[in-house]
């Protein structure tokens, strides 16, 4: 099994940044992609940003330009770099991870799919 926690989720003004951070751990080894994701209190599930398992990235539109997906694998965590924060990206943002490399960003495209880990997540609310 492989446990995903999220950490660095906070209060921000709109046009600030913050940095999540998910710590891997457990079976990290069947990890072949991981990913961000966020839902927002009564929407769909959206992706954010993805690692395809060659290390290919996928960012959603929303996401192209403000925010950068990164990853320390001597550390087996994940990182999410958001700026120029708006009302629109407060959500509950969550890491998943999946044991097929190519199926992380298939679900940021295509917005459809299930993945085998996922995090608690951590709550960004975006407002002044």
């Amino acid at each position: 099994q492989v446990q995903l926690m999220e950490s660095g989720g906070g209060l921000v003004q709109p046009g600030g940044s913050l940095r999540l951070s998910c710590a891997a751990s457990g079976a990290t080894s069947s990890i072949e992609c991981m990913g961000w994701f966020r839902q927002a209190p009564g929407k769909e599930r959206e992706g954010v940003a993805a690692f395809g398992g060659s290390g290919t990235t996928h960012y959603a539109d929303f996401a192209q330009g403000r925010f950068a997906i990164s990853q320390d694998r001597s550390k087996n965590t994940l990182y999410l770099q958001m700026n120029s924060l708006q009302p629109e990206d407060t959500a509950m943002y969550f890491c998943a991870a999946h044991r097929n490399p190519f199926h992380c960003i298939h679900v940021v495209v295509t917005g459809r799919g299930e993945l085998d880990y996922r995090g608690q997540g951590t709550q960004v609310t975006v407002s002044s």
